[in-house]
């Protein structure tokens, strides 16, 4: 990770806490009074006009990245899991507005926040904070969509695309597990996987044939799992794993080996860095569900690119 510069957040005028509390964690747990305790804390420590910004519902992100910008906000505070992070950050940069970005974690799934090691702590949260280190935040696009952490083609974003809005926010991880189990008993019970895919890096001729497909902007993955260390969300490179076998010991065995943490232990994973990435499903009619942290957001056929200018994080 690059050396971090600094900023002096006693300089900020305008401080907008963004809090989606239908997030993950959030219905069982004590998060709601973290959240407030953090808001308390920074308008105790800062001059600035800190406010709370509340998310019910994800159609109000285009309204709130709006708001963030006609009030020329310097300092922006996301609660959320990492699809609330993407969507709300992707509305801003359609707005061609770069504040500097924080994240408390508070979601389903939070990879930025586990690669940042930051913590639930409000007191401990805020003195980090303060500091103000800050570090370049380098997202990506696909199919124009922004990708920030993790997306997947293949066994994993059928699997995210077949987890239903309530089972999420009721069953949290456990949903994926039980969808997963759903999800392979379906489709390689008493066949092969029937889907194929190719990929080819960074505009080369060669197509490299795959029967799902893992791109990491950050070393995690599903949530724990280090499956890409070379990875880093302040890296401007994709980190790419081609899975090649198509039956039901292929995707058990893969399964086990992101347990492991251990790609690199079977020589026919494909693994590659790049700027780009270009992906299309070779089954039916071409379309395929792809998902993006955490969220099935578009299909195949799949561009990624990097960004041309990347976020200000301070973690």
């Amino acid at each position: 990770m690059k050396p971090a510069t600094q900023v002096d957040v006693q300089q900020f005028k305008k401080v907008f806490i963004l809090f989606n509390r239908y997030s993950g964690k959030q219905l069982f747990a004590t998060t709601p009074a973290r959240i407030y305790e953090i808001y308390r804390l920074l308008r105790e420590h800062l001059q600035a006009h800190v406010e709370m910004l509340d998310v019910r519902y994800f159609e109000q992100m285009p309204e709130l990245a709006r708001r963030v910008v006609d009030e020329h906000c310097d300092w922006v505070i996301i609660a959320g899991g990492d699809g609330t992070i993407r969507a709300f950050v992707e509305d801003m940069l359609r707005l061609d507005y770069h504040p500097y970005i924080s994240v408390f974690p508070a979601g389903t799934v939070n990879l930025i926040a586990k690669e940042m090691t930051l913590r639930r702590d409000p007191v401990r949260w805020v003195r980090r904070a303060l500091r103000g280190n800050v570090y370049d935040f380098y997202t990506a696009w696909a199919n124009g969509n922004l990708f920030l952490t993790v997306a997947s083609v293949g066994f994993d974003s059928l699997v995210v695309d077949n987890v239903g809005f309530m089972e999420k926010r009721l069953l949290n991880k456990f949903a994926y597990i039980l969808t997963g189990t759903q999800t392979l008993r379906k489709e390689v019970l008493f066949n092969n996987w029937k889907y194929e895919f190719e990929a080819r890096f960074d505009d080369e001729e060669e197509w490299h044939p795959a029967s799902s497909i893992i791109v990491g902007k950050s070393r995690y993955y599903a949530g724990r799992y280090n499956l890409f260390p070379e990875a880093a969300i302040t890296s401007p490179d994709l980190h790419v794993a081609l899975f090649p076998g198509r039956t039901r010991s292929d995707l058990l065995k893969y399964a086990s080996l992101i347990t492991l943490e251990g790609l690199g232990l079977d020589k026919g994973i494909v693994r590659r860095a790049a700027r780009k990435v270009e992906i299309r499903c070779l089954t039916d009619d071409g379309e395929f569900p792809v998902e993006l942290d955490g969220d099935a957001v578009t299909s195949t056929p799949l561009k990624i690119v990097m960004g041309e200018k990347p976020m200000k994080l301070i973690p």
